[in-house]
């Protein structure tokens, strides 16, 4: 549960910010007396499918990503900290990286990325 408020913890707070939206809205005046119930069922239904579809498609890459990792391959992460530089690191055990829980670590290197942020390198850099 904890990865879950950690991964989508933004998309939960976008989510309260639309229902509220669709409470205010469904609750004036000019709305049949219906509309409150109906909107916050089907807004609230296709917002927490999203929300769950997100989560387990990052977690399903997350585990594909360790796989790739574990077995040698090279992992490309998005480095959020310095976009004018680089925007992103290429990790591999060769590069003295190791995965700790769901973070990529390194000794010489000043931050950690979250597997979440990374996907397989194909080897093609882009122009």
């Amino acid at each position: 549960m904890e990865l879950f408020f950690e991964l989508e913890v933004v998309y939960l707070v976008i989510g309260a910010f639309i229902l509220t939206i669709t409470a205010i809205v469904t609750t004036r005046d000019f709305m049949p007396k219906v509309a409150f119930k109906r909107g916050m069922l089907l807004v609230g239904g296709f917002l927490t499918l999203m929300i769950a579809f997100h989560y387990n498609m990052t977690t399903s890459r997350m585990e594909g990503v360790k796989e790739l990792f574990n077995a040698g391959e090279t992992i490309i992460c998005e480095n959020k900290m310095r976009r004018t530089i680089s925007r992103s690191v290429l990790l591999s055990k060769e590069l003295g990286w190791r995965i700790e829980g769901d973070k990529f670590k390194n000794d010489g290197y000043e931050r950690d990325f979250h597997t979440s942020r990374c996907i397989e390198f194909n080897g093609i850099v882009p122009k």
